[in-house]
């Protein structure tokens, strides 16, 4: 066998064993970025979850709940109230109209059972509700309190993952942290949306 020969299984042996470490080395960015998506996909619907309960919350007691123990309690034993609101408008002799409006309670439903129902989330944990998925058991920080804005009070909240597993949300003191609401709006609004 000549040297040129040698050398060219060598080199093809070569090039074989790098592809493949190349090959090996983007399979890897790809699956670890499918990872970090579907992990991303399981916060952002438990943020979707406590934001709902949020919002029943806040039209029950009419603030936010500050904590997770609050709401938890709200979520476990907590009544939504199903209401009828009917309008009648009654023209009186001077040619305006008067609006009554009614509002009737008829009754009332669980807020679990509302809320989380089976159909919805068939493996709906409230235990595990305001832990973060991927963190290793890290829990969602909660924010509420009341803002001023053009001399009225309004309700604010906001929930955060604390501590993102995607490097690009950590950078900034994990500025571009998945959360809902805002401490700072009204706003119910995610910041993926």
């Amino acid at each position: 066998m000549t040297l040129s020969k040698i050398l060219s299984i060598v080199f093809l042996l070569g090039a074989l064993g790098l592809g493949y470490r190349l090959y090996l080395g983007v399979d890897e960015v790809v699956e670890e970025e499918k990872m970090l998506e579907r992990t991303e996909e399981r916060i952002i619907e438990k943020l979707e979850m406590l934001r709902d309960a949020q919002i029943a919350y806040q039209a029950t007691k009419g603030e936010y709940a500050s904590n997770w123990n609050e709401l938890k309690e709200f979520i476990e034993d907590g009544r939504i109230y199903i209401v009828q609101r009917t309008e009648t408008t009654e023209l009186l002799e001077y040619g305006k109209e008067e609006t009554t409006v009614t509002i009737d309670t008829l009754g009332s439903v669980n807020v679990q059972d509302s809320l989380f129902n089976e159909n919805k989330y068939p493996e709906f944990n409230l235990d595990l509700l305001n832990v973060v998925p991927g963190s290793g058991g890290k829990t969602f920080e909660f924010f509420a309190d009341k803002i001023e804005r053009s001399n009225r009070e309004i309700a604010v909240f906001e929930i955060r993952d604390p501590a993102p597993i995607n490097p690009d949300r950590r950078r900034n003191n994990n500025e571009k942290a998945l959360r809902v609401g805002s401490r700072t709006d009204s706003s119910t609004s995610g910041n993926w949306e």
